[in-house]
């Protein structure tokens, strides 16, 4: 039985190592100069493998209510035990789960030497410029001009994510040649970018916020956490989770807000509580920017201050609770233009992608026998935390071992 995988991130390196431990002989494709590049970037560099916490609904795809279906098959715990077994210590913070020496190379190298330890052939810099199917399978026209021949193929080819390029980006060419449809492909896990001038009174700073994303007027997503606020928008993992629906947003046009709330600990009530306490005991020599001392951010006080048409140097003995309340509300509830993501290559994955509608649940297309696809190829992706680099084990694993035995 021999196999073809395109595709040599983390998806196509546990497909090729799965499909070679179930007797396969495996060849691995990969057009970059070496195998898992996209790995050494996961988490920082620390490489944040898999959660311990994942859910359904921590995925999201066109078609509804389809990860279960898969995970069920090969979950977080087995990834775990598999790299465990492969001889790597697991550091687990909170769920998220780590290599012991936080260093995203031990995953590499562990995949690498499962690799070697499987005779699996790696062929970089290489990709094929036709795929041909035939009544035996797969031949291959690389740009080397030689070919290769196959009985299966698993597609793993990634997506635009991380792409500088996106013409040099094969993989949903391949997909659409061999009769596979694409839900729209938008940037995900991504910064968002805002319309205005006022970012960058604010860039650098950042802070413990909740955001609520607006699509047409209606509340789509709520999420708290870090924010970055930059020159151009917002950042931060908040943001990177719900950016999908602001790429989706772009992409179709719709109006879309953030409301950003730098004080989500704080009822609405408490908050003017607390401001009017404070008016009514500190003494009015002081100004403005000694009132909001200590809430916030000094470049986060100044906006507020200043985009009310006040300054910071403003006696408090010149405004009043009236007036303090205006700067104050907004702090709670701070409304944004957003008008579209950072490009592809910012974005750690990519949302849409070959309609999970047209593959099977061992990975298999529908319409072409002995033709397999994993990762982030298809209309799959998760949120922040290690639910990508599962979805890459989950599909990869499924992928090679299916293509093995089937």
């Amino acid at each position: 039985m021999k196999i073809g995988i395109i595709g040599a991130g983390a998806s196509g390196l546990m497909a090729a190592i799965t499909a070679a431990e179930n007797g396969a002989k495996v060849t691995l494709i990969e057009k970059k100069d070496r195998v898992g590049k996209k790995i050494l970037a996961t988490g920082n560099g620390k490489c944040n493998f898999t959660n311990k916490n994942i859910k359904s609904t921590d995925y999201n795809s066109q078609t509804s209510n389809i990860f279960e279906n898969y995970i069920s098959q090969f979950n977080e715990e087995q990834v775990i035990s598999l790299f465990r077994k492969w001889g790597m210590m697991v550091k687990n913070r909170e769920g998220y789960c780590y290599p012991r020496s936080e260093q995203a190379s031990t995953i590499l190298t562990i995949l690498e030497q499962q690799c070697k330890k499987n005779k699996i052939e790696i062929l970089t810099n290489t990709f094929p410029k036709e795929i041909k199917v035939g009544k035996k399978g797969f031949t291959l026209l690389l740009n080397e001009g030689n070919k290769l021949n196959f009985d299966k193929l698993i597609l793993a080819c990634g997506s635009y994510a991380g792409e500088k390029n996106r013409d040099s980006f094969t993989g949903y060419t391949y997909a659409k040649e061999l009769g596979h449809s694409l839900v729209p492909v938008v940037p995900a896990l991504v910064q968002v970018r805002g319309k205005g001038k006022e970012f960058k009174t604010v860039a650098g700073v950042r802070c413990q916020a909740a955001l609520s994303l607006w699509i047409n007027d209606q509340q789509v997503v709520r999420e708290e956490g870090e924010l970055q606020l930059t020159d151009y928008g917002i950042s931060g993992i908040p943001v990177f989770q719900f950016s999908r629906r602001v790429g989706y947003g772009a992409y179709y046009g719709e109006k879309m807000e953030a409301v950003i709330d730098f004080l989500p600990e704080l009822s609405l009530t408490q908050w003017e509580e607390e401001i009017e306490r404070k008016w009514n005991t500190m003494d009015k020599e002081f100004t403005l920017e000694d009132f909001f001392q200590g809430y916030l951010n000094k470049k986060i006080n100044h906006l507020f201050i200043t985009r009310n048409g006040y300054a910071p140097d403003w006696l408090l003995k010149k405004v009043t609770l009236k007036d303090i309340r205006k700067i104050s509300s907004q702090m709670k509830e701070w409304r944004i233009s957003l008008k579209e993501t950072n490009p592809y290559e910012n974005g750690q994955v990519c949302a849409g992608g070959v309609s999970m509608e047209e593959i099977g649940l061992n990975m298999e297309s529908k319409y072409i026998k002995n033709l397999f696809f994993c990762g982030e190829l298809l209309d799959v992706d998760g949120r922040c935390g290690g639910y990508n680099l599962q979805w890459a084990w989950t599909s990869g694993y499924l992928a090679g071992k299916n293509a093995a035995y089937s």
